[in-house]
């Protein structure tokens, strides 16, 4: 019997590579999506084989009963990969606190959720794999996208804690950090604050014309990132973190070794705070 997959957000993007990838490996997938021509469209990849469920996963009430639904109905979920979310770029000053709210509702406490729903199940069969989309703007930052910098840095937390709470019961968490890939993110899918600071427009307004500019360039292949998941879900021993892309390691790499350094330029004032 073909493992299940549990995917949320498989309508387009990395979401619809990594259903298509797993497809094409043997495995069964169910993916959410928020239409339902969108779930009809996604049942027709491979009849048999790729299920929809129409869910957006900040309705807290309806995930438990898709997540039953998919194991009554498809087959007990071995693995889940929390890939829906979104990114907000504006700069902290002019975004709303609501759009902070909206932010976190969907690329937080939706992937927890999600994964409130899924680990008794998995905890029970003492089997699973959870993979959380975080991305390489996880583990480091650039200017104007703060508050989906929060989000994924938050998720990336959770998923460490997370993984150590239930290795025990041979479930094993991986965020998976993205570099550029070529999709929608950036493009039709990202939600822009308006400009309203004129102080910024030197410093930002090359930084969101840049970003524009990349939309449908970026270096990345959804195809290969959806070959590396198959890759990750069949390891024994799978990573806690799993960079996609040169771009990410390179980011990544350098941000880390700024921080080492930082660390290590206050270290004398770090290490002066004990009682003596």
């Amino acid at each position: 019997m073909a493992k299940t997959v549990l995917i949320t957000g498989v309508s387009t993007g990395l979401g619809r590579a990594f259903a298509e990838a797993l497809l094409s490996a043997g495995y069964t997938v169910a993916g959410t999506v928020r239409k339902q021509d969108a779930a009809e469209e996604f049942e027709k990849i491979k009849p048999g084989s790729s299920f929809a469920r129409v869910l957006d996963v900040t309705d807290e009430e309806a995930i438990p009963k898709v997540v039953a639904d998919v194991e009554e109905k498809i087959g007990p979920i071995y693995a889940l990969i929390n890939n829906a979310g979104y990114g907000h770029e504006g700069l902290l000053e002019e975004s709303s606190m609501e759009q902070l709210r909206q932010q976190f509702d969907v690329n937080v406490f939706g992937a927890v959720a999600v994964i409130k729903a899924v680990l008794p199940l998995m905890r029970k069969r003492r089997e699973g794999r959870i993979v959380n989309v975080t991305s390489m703007g996880g583990l480091m930052a650039f200017p104007g996208i703060s508050y989906y910098h929060g989000s994924k840095y938050a998720l990336e937390g959770i998923s460490a804690s997370l993984g150590k709470e239930v290795k025990p019961f041979n479930i094993f968490v991986t965020a998976l950090e993205p570099g550029m890939f070529r999709t929608d993110w950036a493009g039709r899918s990202m939600v822009r604050a308006e400009r309203s600071i004129a102080d910024y427009d030197e410093s930002f307004n090359p930084v969101r014309a840049a970003r524009a500019a990349r939309d449908g360039k970026q270096p990345g292949d959804p195809a290969k990132a959806g070959r590396a998941v198959v890759t990750l879900l069949e390891s024994s021993n799978p990573p806690a973190h799993l960079l996609l892309g040169p771009d990410a390691i390179d980011y990544v790499t350098k941000d880390l070794e700024s921080l080492k350094a930082e660390f290590q330029a206050w270290e004398s004032v770090t290490r002066s705070t004990n009682f003596d």
